[in-house]
């Protein structure tokens, strides 16, 4: 299907989501400028509440953060349908040179969630403009605290999702991503996103009688190779886990042998299985390997995101969605997960949903060179956010109307 087979009634949302453009791209902009960290995003919240007023919405905020769920409501009592936009940025210094550039040292809306609560609200708009044309109700989350700090998670223990919807749908930018191309897969998305610290204990003492102390850098040095031959050796490749050590910390100056070592990282896998079997082989493996040496070994693992799983027929649904409003060259299958994380994956364990990807590389420019999500050069085509709203409209309506089999 091309672009001028699609339906009239899908046409629609195209048509209005380019007209409300110039205001998606204001807004925009201007939660570009004061970007907010965590899980309290007033100023975002103000600027939201002002795009949406006047719009026949209620509203509901919980105690734990500043996100939003805005409720629509169709003149019939029928399924209920969740959009979801998050809200907060990054801690880092813009380095764009953008004239709405961020305006507060050591914050950047590098992520794009400007863009996403600016295309929820476009979808907002659009859909109370047809309100009695809804077959049930769409709530729309704005949530702030994604970027490590489990908004959702805490949305949904604030009960401002209770009782659940039907389904869920959330959509995120890809800066270096073909421009205006959506994707999407069944099954694990992203992946788990987990800390892990190791704390190696052994005996300090002096650079020059190590046989006098029990030097803990060189045990950490043996576990850190030791859990990349874990990874491949205990861990299926089908059922992969990334586990990153980043920062090895250990000593004062060069004389003195420290009493211990201290590792950093990061654990992602593909399944709630593949995760737990993780953290049991790490903590099995490390103090195994310092006791060997006469150390000990602490294993401390946080749990963060868990696996971002999307339901088949959600992805079906939005594939649907996309190639009827957007023509069929609009949608890509991915061929393998991401592994990076997202706090949606708590959504997604309570409500059969999807999430999809948006290219926003500018048009015409080689994607594989964009700056791409974190980056402090990070830069977007704002005119794929009129894409973005249509497919929250579009997929709203459908589902309300026809459910996933429709």
């Amino acid at each position: 299907m091309t672009l001028t087979d699609t339906p009239p009634v899908t046409n629609m949302w195209r048509d209005d989501a380019e007209g409300l453009l110039p205001d998606l791209v204001a807004l925009r902009r201007d939660i570009h400028r004061e970007p907010e960290l965590g899980l309290q995003n007033p100023k975002t919240l103000a600027k939201i509440k002002a795009a949406l007023t006047g719009l026949p919405l209620e509203f509901r905020e919980g105690p734990s953060t500043t996100g939003l769920i805005a409720i629509l409501r169709g003149p019939a009592n029928g399924r209920t349908v969740l959009l979801r936009g998050d809200m907060d940025a990054l801690p880092l210094h813009e380095d764009t040179g953008l004239d709405y550039g961020s305006t507060i040292d050591g914050a950047m809306h590098a992520c794009g969630h400007d863009t996403h609560v600016a295309m929820l609200v476009g979808a907002a708009k659009m859909l109370c403009a047809r309100q009695n044309e809804l077959s049930g109700t769409v709530l729309f989350m704005f949530q702030p605290g994604e970027e490590g700090h489990h908004g959702a998670r805490f949305m949904l223990d604030d009960g401002l999702i209770d009782p659940l919807p039907d389904a869920a749908f959330a959509l995120h930018i890809m800066p270096n991503a073909p421009h205006g191309i959506f994707t999407g897969r069944a099954g694990a998305l992203l992946a788990s996103s987990d800390v892990l610290s190791i704390s190696v204990k052994g005996a300090g003492g002096h650079a020059s009688m190590p046989h006098d102390a029990v030097d803990p850098i060189p045990v950490a040095c043996a576990i850190v190779s030791a859990i990349q031959t874990m990874v491949t050796r205990k861990i299926s490749v089908f059922d992969p886990a990334v586990i990153t050590i980043a920062k090895i910390s250990a000593g004062t100056t060069n004389n003195i042998i420290p009493e211990t070592a201290n590792m950093l990282g990061t654990i992602r896998t593909l399944s709630p299985y593949q995760r737990t079997h993780v953290a049991e082989e790490l903590h099995r493996l490390a103090p195994g390997i310092a006791t060997a040496h006469g150390c000990t070994a602490e294993v401390h693992i946080e749990q963060g995101f868990p696996v971002t799983l999307c339901d088949g027929r959600a992805v079906s649904f939005g594939q649907r969605i996309v190639e009827d409003v957007f023509g069929t060259e609009s949608w890509k299958t991915l061929d393998t997960p991401i592994m990076g994380a997202e706090d949606f994956a708590y959504v997604l364990e309570k409500v059969p949903g999807a999430m999809f990807f948006l290219g926003a590389s500018h048009e015409g420019d080689d994607w594989r060179s964009c700056c791409g999500l974190h980056s402090n050069r990070m830069v977007l085509d704002d005119s794929v956010m009129a894409r973005g709203a249509a497919l929250h409209a579009a997929i709203a309506e459908r589902f309300l109307a026809e459910g996933f089999d429709g």
